[in-house]
């Protein structure tokens, strides 16, 4: 399939000779191609499935069934758009059986066919059945098939400004028979978009929320609690292979890995995905069967992001019966939110996408592209592996073997998240985790960091950076992060100093003198003009000149975008995030609001700590982050420069949607 792939590109122009500037975007491996729609189609992806003839088939979130045929735009490179089914309620899966698709519903798995051949489905039977209480936040996914002919479908929870399961089996993932029967299998899921097999195991993707401290991927055996209590309303109902109930679970913000020590069942995720880091809303995933097709991850995952319009790539190991494993950043510009994943017959990744009301950084509404490998091989880790004492990283191909063994290259972090009924968690316990020792293999395929194993912590996230790194021509890696879930610690032998290609030497003690805060008169003036001010100023005794009261609505939205004040008129700004993520509301100077932004997504492991707010001086004012449906108010005086300024939410990937304007008039 490889050569045959790789004849397609060379012909079509895809791969000129392999040029010879060195190569350093992520487009000379893996390119894009939009697969053009008529403008009369929304094309709201919600399922997907490639057919054996080559076409692909779609549900979209308006109803309908289309059959796309030349889906890889060969000869004049025009698809074609049949539709086959319309008139259900936003079918967010889709499962193609040969005869007949099974399509989810709101409140159902109907089965299509078409049985007088005329391209269009005459039979819509109900399939199997579930409750609704109505609640618009009760979307449905599957069926996925798996490997021994069973089926699985999800039920997210409802939105109550928490997540609750008003009706049986939200929250759940159920085992769906051939015949239509329904098994409960396991729930403390809160909205899971993404589930199917891996190496014949179960696993689902979880989006950030409350009891979800970021985006997660949870192995999934039977009677398994992944986190989110809602759906344990149901645990006492006949079939449940779950015992326990809501009353079980502690809210003590302590990370998930060390509850699930005192709370039988309680699952701990493989891996993680930090927050903002790697995306804010995982989705769909694949694993790579390709045969080395799609480039030199055979055996791993990719997974789609709906918030960040990307794909990251997830390596598992299993560690003493445990799976763990890396989130690598992938590929990102992709045009809309990505919901649905699925493999071409050439090898090529379809990408569905879909934003209307969940916003993403891809502008359009919808949209079909492949994810095709050009076939230049990529220099990125490829794999990182547990060790006694640390990691061990393998790369795509060699190392330049100076910089690898250079203790400058590489820097380690480790972190994690709360675990509690609040939206999300900021970032907790950080710790660096030093290096004593760098082990560079002869081949310069595998780079070893040793450290004490005491600096290991189970349950944590550990970030693994490389920037140093290059290769023997120069080029840098094209990702140059890792994110490793370290929930067991491999076994083997320790690296002893004998080994080490470079002995780490211990950072020298800072003794610099640090400035002190501001004290008498100075701290004063430095109060007076702080950028968050959440208490009227005692001078204001007549009040603010102007009170705003500014919401927010879904599509990453202010509820005003645009309000006018008198230019150094004192303010008062009430901010209510009456939305179900979180928000921040910040006020720029002229023409900075996409330079705040950009800084702000990219603040790393210290945005958590700084509310995503940039330390820059085209920040006048701003709130912190406010969970769903909390505010906070700040004071301010008003600009004296007449002009357009502008308010933004900063929380990375809304700044781009999330702006509103703020006139400052004489």
């Amino acid at each position: 399939m490889k050569n045959i792939l790789l004849t397609t590109l060379i012909s079509a122009g895809c791969v000129s000779a392999f040029a010879q500037s060195k190569p350093n975007k992520i487009d000379d491996y893996y390119r894009i191609i939009t697969i053009p729609v008529p403008e009369n189609i929304k094309m709201e992806v919600g399922g997907m499935q490639v057919l054996p003839d080559g076409r692909l088939a779609t549900s979209t979130r308006r109803g309908e069934v289309w059959l796309i045929g030349n889906p890889y735009l060969k000869g004049d490179g025009k698809p074609s758009f049949h539709r086959f089914a319309q008139g259900l309620h936003e079918p967010l899966g889709l499962y193609y059986r040969g005869k007949d698709f099974l399509v989810s519903q709101r409140g159902e798995v109907t089965r299509l066919e078409d049985t007088d051949n005329d391209g269009v489905a005459d039979v819509y039977d109900s399939f199997t059945r579930w409750p609704l209480s109505g609640n618009y936040h009760q979307y449905s996914y599957g069926p996925v098939a798996m490997p021994n002919g069973e089926m699985l479908v999800t039920l997210n929870l409802d939105w109550v400004g928490r997540g609750a399961s008003q009706s049986k089996w939200r929250g759940w993932m159920l085992k769906l028979g051939q015949d239509g029967k329904l098994t409960p299998w396991a729930t403390g899921l809160r909205s899971p978009s993404g589930f199917g097999s891996y190496k014949g195991d179960i696993f689902y993707t979880e989006n950030q929320g409350d009891w979800v401290g970021s985006g997660r991927m949870t192995h999934l055996e039977k009677g398994d609690f992944a986190g989110n209590p809602a759906g344990l309303r149901w645990s006492k109902e006949e079939g449940s292979p779950v015992k326990l109930t809501p009353e079980d679970v502690p809210s003590t913000g302590e990370p998930l890995y060390d509850v699930a020590k005192k709370v039988p069942g309680l699952k701990p995720p493989a891996v993680w995905f930090p927050h903002t880091l790697v995306g804010i809303s995982t989705s769909d995933f694949k694993e790579d069967v390709t045969n080395g097709a799609f480039g030199p991850f055979t055996g791993q995952m990719f997974v789609g992001d709906q918030g960040h319009s990307i794909i990251t790539r997830v390596d598992l190991e299993k560690v003493n019966g445990v799976w763990q494993g890396t989130v690598f950043p992938f590929r990102e510009g992709f045009m809309s939110g990505i919901l649905r994943l699925e493999w071409g017959l050439d090898g090529s990744l379809f990408v569905g996408q879909t934003s209307r009301g969940w916003s993403a950084t891809g502008k359009e509404e919808f949209g079909i592209q492949r994810l095709v490998w050009t076939g230049k091989m990529p220099f990125e880790m490829k794999t990182v592996r547990s060790t006694p004492d640390g990691f061990e990283i393998t790369f795509t191909s060699p190392v330049d073997k100076k910089t690898a063994a250079d203790q400058d290259s590489y820097k380690m972090n480790s972190f994690t998240y709360r675990y509690h009924r609040t939206y999300g968690s900021p970032i907790i316990n950080t710790q660096e985790v030093p290096l004593k020792g760098i082990i560079v293999s002869e081949d310069g395929l595998r780079v070893r960091l040793v450290v004490d194993p005491a600096a290991l912590r189970k349950g944590y996230i550990h970030e693994i950076k490389t920037e140093g790194v290059k290769s023997p021509d120069g080029n840098n890696l094209l990702h140059t992060t890792a994110y490793y879930t370290l929930n067991e610690i491999a076994g083997g032998q320790a690296a002893n100093a004998s080994q080490f290609t470079t002995t780490v030497k211990a950072p020298a003690a800072d003794h610099s003198a640090h400035t002190m805060p501001a004290t008498g008169e100075t701290a004063a003036n430095t109060a007076a003009s702080a950028k968050r001010v959440t208490e009227m100023p005692a001078s204001w005794t007549n009040g603010p000149d102007q009170v705003i009261t500014i919401g927010t609505v879904p599509g990453l939205k202010f509820d005003i975008s645009e309000i006018q004040v008198k230019a150094g008129s004192k303010i008062k700004v009430v901010f209510n995030n009456n939305d179900d993520m979180l928000h921040n509301l910040v006020i720029t100077k002229p023409g900075t609001v996409t330079a705040v932004g950009e800084a702000g997504l990219n603040l790393g492991l210290k945005g958590t700590e700084l509310n995503y707010v940039p330390r820059t001086n085209d920040v006048l004012f701003h709130t912190n982050i406010v969970e769903p449906e909390k505010s906070e108010s700040i004071y301010f005086v008003a600009p004296k420069q007449p002009g357009t300024y502008q308010y933004v939410c900063t929380f990375p990937g809304h700044y781009t949607l999330m702006q509103g304007k703020l006139k400052v008039v004489k």
